[in-house]
């Protein structure tokens, strides 16, 4: 039997099935608070959460990630199955931007200086990096908007290509408290390569423009066809036998991969200016804030005066969406990091609306609200 938020309307019933299925839901609820010694009491708003998300949970066919943490001293911290690992997909942009940021801040690069887009570079999905030309020269100005706002990919990896994967790794695990806690970040490119090669190791003989090419084909039977003809392989030959348990056995690594918690403390040295100082932590949060991506995603529910500086993360059953959201202004201010990640349910627009949902939640337990 599956209920939903609105077949009830009685706050005391809908307390009740809180109650009901966070008992029977896989996910552990946890608050902490990490800065304070000795802990502190628990906060005002994390039961009345802990009930929207296990009825949300409730009417959704697949799984909530949560960690929300309250930025400033003493701030407190709830987690629904943060601690888990789940696959991060384009958030792993966020890092690459701070790495980028961090070179920018020492001197070393100038966000004016120039690239040239290779052939190799191109990778299938949303942006304008794909339309230019090889031999452009886009900045890396040209480069970083795209990768945080619209989610450009093949701008991604020729940031990553600039910085060096070895340096964006080093520094994502130098902000977060464990570093077990993320796992290898790839290229872009890589990230097909890896889940193809489920399929047939000789995935990683295909280039980026093979995946664009990939990704003209509608459905996975189109898609498996495709990567078969394009190898010259017998059927027989595919280690699985589908295109949906390769994502599986993908996910099933750690690459990309982390826990919402740890990807909480990577923002939250963002937020509170220890990941790069003052004036490059401003430029990157307000790029940030102009993502485009997650419109129906947390801010859609999180309310026209909550400010976000967020970016999302989309692939086969993965839906996410993090970063800090602020609200009011002066000694009113609040800013709490947010990372939220779905999973189970292969129709991105009933994800997107499970992401809004965690997102009303929030708002109306009071996480927004001045303590």
């Amino acid at each position: 039997m599956r209920f939903t938020l609105t077949s009830f309307c009685r706050p005391a019933a809908m307390a009740l099935l809180a109650v009901a299925f966070s008992v029977n839901a896989m996910a552990e609820p946890t608050w902490v608070d990490r800065l304070a010694p000795g802990g502190v009491q628990k906060p005002a708003w994390a039961e009345r959460l802990e009930a929207r998300l296990a009825l949300l949970e409730a009417g959704f066919n697949g799984e909530i990630g949560l960690h929300v943490r309250e930025l400033g001293e003493g701030g407190a911290r709830y987690g629904w199955r943060d601690g888990e690992s789940w696959y991060l997909a384009s958030l792993i942009k966020v890092p690459v931007a701070i790495e980028l940021m961090a070179r920018v801040e020492a001197g070393e690069a100038s966000l004016d200086d120039r690239l040239v887009l290779l052939e190799s570079d191109y990778v299938d999905g949303a942006g304008p990096t794909n339309w230019a030309p090889p031999g452009s020269e886009p900045r890396l100005r040209q480069l970083l908007e795209p990768m945080l706002i619209v989610s450009d990919n093949t701008a991604s990896d020729m940031l990553i290509r600039h910085v060096g994967l070895d340096a964006v790794n080093r520094r994502a695990r130098s902000l977060v408290a464990d570093s077990r806690g993320l796992g290898p970040i790839t290229t872009l490119e890589d990230v097909r390569r890896h889940v193809y090669a489920g399929l047939h190791p000789d995935a990683f003989a295909l280039t980026g423009r093979d995946f664009i090419e990939l990704r003209k084909h509608g459905n996975d039977a189109e898609r498996l066809d495709w990567f078969i003809r394009r190898l010259g392989l017998a059927p027989e030959a595919l280690r699985l036998p589908t295109l949906e348990a390769a994502f599986d056995a993908y996910y099933a690594s750690d690459l990309n991969s982390g826990r919402l918690d740890s990807f909480g403390d990577l923002l939250a040295e963002l937020g509170e200016g220890r990941a790069l100082g003052a004036a490059a932590s401003a430029e990157l949060l307000s790029i940030m804030t102009r993502t485009t991506s997650g419109d129906r995603r947390l801010k859609s529910g999180f309310g026209s005066d909550v400010r976000f500086a967020h970016k999302t993360g989309t692939q086969h059953r993965r839906t996410c969406d993090a970063g800090i959201a602020s609200h009011g202004q002066g000694d009113a201010l609040r800013k709490v990091v947010v990372v939220a990640c779905v999973r189970g349910e292969s129709n991105v627009v009933r994800s997107e609306s499970v992401m809004a949902g965690i997102g009303r939640a929030m708002r109306e337990a009071g996480v927004f609200a001045r303590h």
